[in-house]
């Protein structure tokens, strides 16, 4: 009896192990995956609005993964304006990359618009100084985007009832009025034409007549 009992706990216990065991596998593997057990650098980075980032975002370069978001705070006084302080963890193997001038902006991803941070390098500033607090770039939320919308929509709805109000018969009678202006401009010209090519023609004949009778001396012979 006490054997079957010592058994029964013995199997017990190191079934507990197994399962204690498999867990901590799991728990390596995923924390493996997700960078837990990889050596960190932080950097703080401060934001007028974070648009709904929260604290295990992910941070991405060129769309890699390089970290995660560790806190995300208010601070005790606005810095050049901005009032949210994000603490970013960077796997140390990525340090170079953050070398350049970079912008840090915040976007959506998916369509539950899902928050990161996207890091993208930048053609002007100096290089980053990693000791000190960063200037986060400033996003678009979606609420923006729609007051723009709604902006480009009156706008579009305003010039559409400008242009219903046009009286399109009266332009087009002063656009006809004016053709037949033209029209009856450029048959007086044409006719004038005509006239000056008559008289050129008769001018024409009495120049040659008087060159003839200043050839035949008959011109000056009443003289």
């Amino acid at each position: 009896m006490e054997q079957r009992e010592l058994k029964r706990y013995f199997f017990a216990g190191l079934f507990v192990m197994v399962g204690v065991f498999l867990l901590f596998q799991v728990i390596y593997i995923l924390g493996k995956d997700k960078g837990l057990t990889q050596p960190k650098f932080q950097i703080i980075v401060h934001y007028l609005d974070v648009n709904g980032l929260q604290k295990g975002a992910p941070i991405r370069i060129a769309g890699v993964n390089v970290g995660n978001v560790a806190s995300v705070g208010f601070l005790e006084q606005e810095v050049d304006g901005r009032r949210v302080e994000v603490v970013l963890n960077i796997f140390n193997k990525y340090r170079k990359q953050l070398q350049k001038p970079s912008n840090f902006v915040i976007q959506s991803e998916g369509i539950l618009g899902e928050k990161l941070i996207e890091i993208t390098e930048s053609s002007e500033g100096p290089p980053l100084d990693l000791t000190q607090p960063i200037k986060g770039a400033d996003s678009i939320s979606v609420d923006d985007l729609a007051a723009v919308f709604a902006q480009a929509a009156q706008a579009f709805t305003k010039a559409s009832e400008d242009l219903s109000t046009i009286d399109y018969k009266h332009i087009s009678e002063i656009v006809a009025e004016g053709g037949e202006s033209l029209t009856a401009t450029s048959r007086g010209i044409n006719e004038v034409l005509i006239e000056m090519k008559y008289v050129t023609k008769k001018t024409k004949r009495l120049i040659n007549r008087v060159e003839g009778k200043l050839i035949d001396d008959d011109l000056f012979k009443v003289f």
